[in-house]
């Protein structure tokens, strides 16, 4: 083991830790809360959307990073990608029901954001 990390070993049914480095379950908060996976999956929670409409409904994401972060959701289990086998193949993106829950949940967060924003400011 290297010096300051801190191994955990979790049982089935109990809780992962995520401030500890080594948790399995912080890299997935990673990915999830990263600058263009919150995107991602805001713009998947309504519909499934081909690249090109994913890439133009998020504004200022570059096609690598598009390209890296749905990789890395998709592995994590959070997005599914489907290719249509035609000339040339047709890539669609959609939530998985793992990924529909964290998005509503994401959801839900930026609703109190937007409310919060659109409050009078008190004097």
């Amino acid at each position: 083991m290297t010096e300051g990390s801190q191994r955990i070993r979790v049982t089935t049914g109990s809780r992962y830790d995520v401030l500890h480095t080594d948790c399995p379950a912080r890299d997935m908060v990673d990915h999830v809360t990263s600058r263009w996976g919150i995107w991602v999956l805001i713009s998947l929670r309504g519909n499934d959307l081909r690249y090109y409409e994913l890439r133009e409904s998020i504004q200022g994401v570059s096609e690598k990073m598009l390209a890296q972060t749905l990789r890395t959701l998709v592995d994590d289990g959070l997005v599914r990608r489907h290719v249509e086998p035609t000339m040339p193949p047709q890539v669609t993106y959609g939530l998985t029901e793992f990924g529909h829950e964290i998005g509503e949940s994401l959801t839900e967060l930026f609703d109190r954001i937007t409310q919060r924003l659109s409050l009078p400011a008190a004097s």
